[in-house]
């Protein structure tokens, strides 16, 4: 819950400019070819929004995965998330060839995350059109 609201304005900012600079002309098009608010969403919004929500979703995941502070400061010594144990074999426990290998996984497990995201919605948005 903390993350979400710690990290909510960088991913409600582009969605707001993406929807902001819509134009408001192929919404009324819709709306004049008898398409309801739901279809209007689903086929005319949603396609034109998918590059600024790929874009606002990786704003706001790959920060997230590094994120050590929040989670130590919140969740206190119960969490394990891999920044803070990132964090604790490179700090107290002096031990860098593990904290080496936990940013490498890391780091690969969020291209990999990152590319499935880009690409899943990317296949949505031919299907969209």
């Amino acid at each position: 819950m903390t993350l979400t609201h710690a990290w909510a304005p960088f991913a409600i900012l582009p969605i707001f400019v993406s929807l902001d600079k819509l134009d408001r002309s192929l919404l009324e098009a819709a709306n004049d070819l008898g398409e309801g608010p739901v279809r209007t969403f689903l086929h005319v919004t949603l396609p034109l929004s998918i590059p600024d929500l790929i874009g606002a979703s990786m704003i706001v995941f790959i920060p997230t995965v590094g994120d050590f502070v929040t989670p130590a400061l919140v969740g206190g010594s119960d969490g394990a998330m891999t920044a803070n144990m990132i964090q604790v074999q490179f700090g107290k426990a002096n031990n860098w060839p593990p904290g080496a290998a936990l940013a490498v996984s890391a780091v690969i497990a969020v291209t990999i995350a990152a590319s499935l995201w880009v690409l899943a919605l990317k296949l949505l948005e031919r299907r969209l059109k």
